[in-house]
This record gives structure tokens, sequence and C-alpha cells, in this order.
């Protein structure tokens, strides 16, 4: 199990579901497991009550139908569907509208929806955003999509003055460009954190949650930037001689840097033969 959760890890997010299948049928046995611990890309239904779109995720899920969080009717439609209980629907459909907000100007665009459930020492919750390639205002992509899966469980404690707020949140990013002077171009990855914090209930559920999502998604944008497009940037660098900078292809430099690497690449050759 380990080997195949290792062996996700390190797929491009875009393929999760083609390669998750391949896992699934080289091992069957671990079926079961690898589909409730792989995250997979976000998919989009309408809500045709709400006239508004929602994101599905197994927290939402009934048998082959899902709930939307804006009309609470299962799509297909079933009559015994599982439901919160009044009051942590009506703190759902709170955090959907602060939820969308946020998305709003965050992202500006995209898909949002918020999961609340009933659970022995409180409740829960999942919040999801969903921003796809289609969903850009500067046109600079041919495909992409960043998801954002944050799963929060809010227990009250002993002293019913604080509350114990368990957060993981899972970030998927695939980003994919092509023009004729650069060529294609894909970037990918996913990153997930844990963090936990006590915090006062007079604050609000929805006020505590959202600022350690935002707090959150800050930390995983800032890494995200300095791991793969950091990381990314220094790769081109080195492989590639700039034409405008202060080393010429054509200087003694550039041709020692081309050299250099063309030597390794042979060797490389040379050693796999």
């Amino acid at each position: 199990m380990e080997a195949a959760l290792d062996l996700v890890r390190r797929m491009p997010p875009s393929n999760i579901q083609e390669n998750l299948t391949g896992l699934v049928d080289m091992a069957p046995d671990l079926t079961e497991e690898l589909l409730s611990r792989v995250d997979q890309p976000l998919q989009i239904a309408f809500d045709e009550v709400a006239n508004k779109d929602f994101l599905l995720c197994d927290y939402n899920r009934d048998g082959d139908s899902y709930r939307s969080p804006w009309s609470n009717r299962y799509f297909p439609e079933i009559d015994d569907g599982a439901a919160p209980s009044d009051d942590i629907r009506a703190l759902e459909v709170e955090a959907n509208g602060v939820f969308d907000a946020y998305r709003d100007q965050y992202y500006e665009g995209g898909v949002s929806s918020v999961y609340l459930w009933d659970t022995d020492a409180g409740f829960a919750g999942c919040f999801l955003i969903k921003k796809g390639d289609g969903d850009s205002k500067r046109g600079l992509l041919d495909n992409g999509f960043w998801d954002a899966i944050h799963v929060v469980e809010v227990i009250p404690e002993a002293d019913e003055v604080n509350a114990l707020y368990s957060l993981t949140s899972t970030v998927m990013l695939h980003l994919g460009t092509k023009t004729k002077q650069l060529g294609g171009f894909s970037l990918g990855g996913n990153l997930t954190r844990q963090v936990e914090s006590s915090l006062p209930i007079s604050e609000g559920h929805i006020v505590n949650i959202g600022t350690m999502i935002e707090d959150m998604e800050n930390k995983l944008r800032n890494t995200l930037d300095q791991v793969y497009f950091g990381k990314t940037q220094d790769v081109v660098k080195a492989l590639r001689v700039p034409t405008d900078g202060t080393v010429s292809a054509d200087s003694k430099e550039g041709k020692s840097l081309q050299a250099s690497l063309i030597s390794e690449m042979l060797k490389k050759q040379l050693n796999k033969k």
C-alpha cells in the first residue's frame, strides 16, 4: 500500500484518475483503501433547483447521487439520502455564502462548495474550491486546474469556551501551455498539510475555520511557488543559454557551457549502453 501511495504522489495530478485505475487493476485488493486515501481532481455538477454549480466528493455522496449544498437536494434524486441536522445545515448555508465570497475575491472565478455533517463529538466539514482553465479571466493557459480540498473536524473542549479545530488541506495543481515561440510546457504537483488549533467559540466557527483555511492556503501557495515554480526556473536557467543577457550563445562562455552539457549527455548515453 505504501508503495502504491508513493507512486501516486510522483504522478502528475492531471493523470491521477488514469493512474489510479491502473493501480486498481494491478492490485484489486487495495481498491477500497486507494479510493479512500487518494485525492482525485474535483468534478462539477449542476443543481437544477438552485441553478448553480456544485462540486462532487466522497463527503456529499450517497450511493451514486450527490447532495448539493445550495438546495440540499440529491442529484440524481433519492428519497433517503443522508443530510445534516437542522443546526449544522444552517451553519452549512452560512459557510457556503462566506466561502463563495472568499472564492470570488481570491480566485476570480471557479466553483466552491462546503459540506458539513454531524459527528459524535461535534461536527466536521469539507471546504472545496476548483479553478479550471476555462475560469481564467486572463486567458494565459491552454489547460490546467487548481483544486483545494480542506477537511476540518471541530470538537468543543470541556470548558465549553474553546474548540479544537483539526484541519487537513490538500492542493492539486496542473498547468499547461503551448506557444509557437516556446513550445509545450506542463507543470503539476500536489501538497498536503495538517494543522490543529484551539480557538474561542465566541468568535464563531465560520470565522475560526475561515481564518485557518486562509492562512493554510497562503502557506501552500508559497510552498508551491518555491518548490515547483522556483525549482523549474532554476533548471531552465541552468540548461538554457540566454541570448540577451550577460552570457551570449556565441561567446566563449556560452560555447563552453554548451560543450559541457553535450559532453555530459554523451557520457550518460554511453553509460546506458
